[in-house]
């Protein structure tokens, strides 16, 4: 009898992947394509939406070609998991999309906003989504798209207009423009679903200026989306899962019963705490939002904390000051000093998200002396990471009444010993970081995979993960981290409301 396998698109803010699993959960075959990012202006984040779409339909080309006939002919499910807010609009008709998609890092919307947050219905909209008003959902994103573009405009109403996230934008295409579906795990980061009757919230969707219309079928993490259409790579393969990327991430390292949480160390920071099958109403800046549909047809829900730039630190050590040339060298050239010392590199590129939801914070270095080089800047932007992160659990701990013991680590900066050890010690939990950091894509395989049945006893493969993982314990005193906290802390106060306050 021929072996099962489980087909996972993982579409990221960075690179487009397709990643063959077996039953057992193990990573068979792999492709991954890049993706560019535009910064147009400053706080503007956008991509190219027919790029989304063709950076995935290639690497499902390039996984194709490296399977043999029978493997392709034992593809029995696909999952899809995707970078979640990014927003785009597009035609109906014919799957044209009006302007690039906006990302969930770009912050041109806080204007709108603003003039949210001022109404007498921001507190309960807040409440409904388990949201803030916030540029970093697709909500003011798609208020300003309608304004952008007059031809969109034109296209509600003509209900020819189609709105959707990453998911549903690939979706579409898969299915050769038959399907217009969403779950309910990237619905929840749209303030535009009802967190506990699970449902499009009416009065939400007439404030940003969408028509139900043009709304996404909703359906659970679970769910028959459709199938691959005949002529694509993987033609005939049935879509049974969705699931946004950090979900898909906390089902992947297992986080499966209340008060288990993961960080995934992406494009961004995003922390992921399940508390269980009923909403957690998170104070201190985290957010509640679902988690995933279970087989039962319970939900599960979790509260989040996120950072919007993690990797892209990484990476602008790499691009914009030079003092690396891969991203894998980071390590190297930290380590060659034992502390940043008062040197402290805060990572708001892109404004602050948890806890402090300031679109106008900007990035700030902190403690230069003389004596300051490229070790002492790569050692502080790891650690102004895992710092960052550090503020998450700490307002996790608050919401949940007990400190978090454990976290379970994930994504490509995970790879850096520098940033766990720094993780580790300034939050005081156990880092456990599995031997494979593809948590992403394996969470929404294994969840497609359930659907078919080609997956049913998870505790198994879960059991496999760990016998493989690494433990990082904390190193520090207690008195030494929080020292350290203290002065991030200081650090962090001065890079809010940087910008756009006119002064010069």
């Amino acid at each position: 009898m021929s072996e099962s396998y489980l087909l996972a698109l993982d579409q990221g803010t960075s690179s487009s992947r397709a990643v063959l699993f077996n039953a057992r959960g193990e990573s068979v075959a792999s492709a991954q394509v890049p993706l560019a990012i535009h910064y147009p202006d400053d706080g503007w984040v956008e991509q190219d939406a027919s790029a989304i779409w063709q950076s995935q339909l290639e690497a499902m080309a390039l996984l194709e070609q490296r399977l043999s006939p029978q493997q392709r002919r034992s593809v029995q499910a696909c999952g899809i998991t995707n970078q979640r807010e990014t927003t785009t609009l597009w035609r109906r008709s014919t799957g044209e999309s009006f302007g690039p998609s906006l990302v969930w890092q770009d912050r041109r919307t806080a204007a709108i906003c603003a003039r949210w947050k001022s109404e007498p219905a921001a507190a309960r909209w807040q409440s409904q989504t388990g949201l803030v008003l916030d540029p970093y959902f697709s909500a003011s994103k798609v208020a300003w798209m309608l304004e952008a573009h007059p031809q969109a405009q034109q296209a509600l109403e003509a209900d020819d207009l189609c709105f959707g996230t990453v998911d549903s934008w690939l979706l579409w295409h898969l299915t050769g423009g038959t399907r217009h579906a969403t779950d309910i795990s990237n619905a929840s980061r749209t303030l535009l679903l009802d967190l506990e009757q699970l449902s499009w919230l009416p009065e939400a969707v007439q404030r940003v200026g969408l028509t139900t219309a043009a709304l996404p079928d909703l359906l659970p993490t679970r769910s028959a989306f459709g199938v691959i259409a005949d002529g694509l790579p993987f033609g005939g393969v049935p879509i049974t899962a969705m699931l946004g990327d950090q979900q898909a991430a906390s089902y992947g390292q297992f986080c499966h019963q209340p008060g288990q949480a993961k960080c995934t160390y992406g494009t961004g920071a995003f922390l992921v705490v399940n508390c269980g099958q009923q909403p957690q109403r998170a104070s201190g800046g985290l957010l509640s939002t679902v988690g995933w549909s279970n087989r039962d047809g319970s939900t599960t829900y979790c509260i989040e904390g996120s950072l919007f730039n993690a990797g892209t630190v990484i990476q602008w050590l790499r691009d914009g000051l030079g003092i690396i040339s891969e991203s894998a060298e980071v390590d190297a050239l930290a380590s060659q000093v034992a502390s940043a010392g008062e040197l402290m590199l805060v990572p708001a590129f892109t404004g602050w998200g948890s806890p402090h939801w300031d679109p106008n914070a900007r990035g700030l270095l902190i403690g230069m002396t003389r004596d300051t080089g490229a070790p002492q800047i790569a050692r502080a932007a790891l650690e102004g990471i895992a710092l960052a992160v550090t503020g998450l659990l700490r307002g996790a701990a608050e919401a949940l009444g007990a400190p978090l013991q454990t976290i379970a680590v994930d994504g490509g900066a995970a790879a850096s010993a520098v940033l766990l050890q720094a993780q580790a010690d300034s939050a005081a939990v156990q880092v456990v970081r599995p031997a494979n950091l593809e948590s992403t894509a394996l969470g929404v395989a294994l969840m497609a995979g359930e659907c078919v049945d080609v997956v049913s006893d998870l505790e198994s493969i879960a059991a496999t993960i760990r016998k493989s993982s690494t433990q990082v314990n904390p190193q520090r005193t207690e008195a030494e981290r929080e020292r350290w906290r203290r002065r991030w802390d200081q650090a962090v106060e001065r890079c809010l409301e940087w910008h756009g306050d006119g002064t010069v």
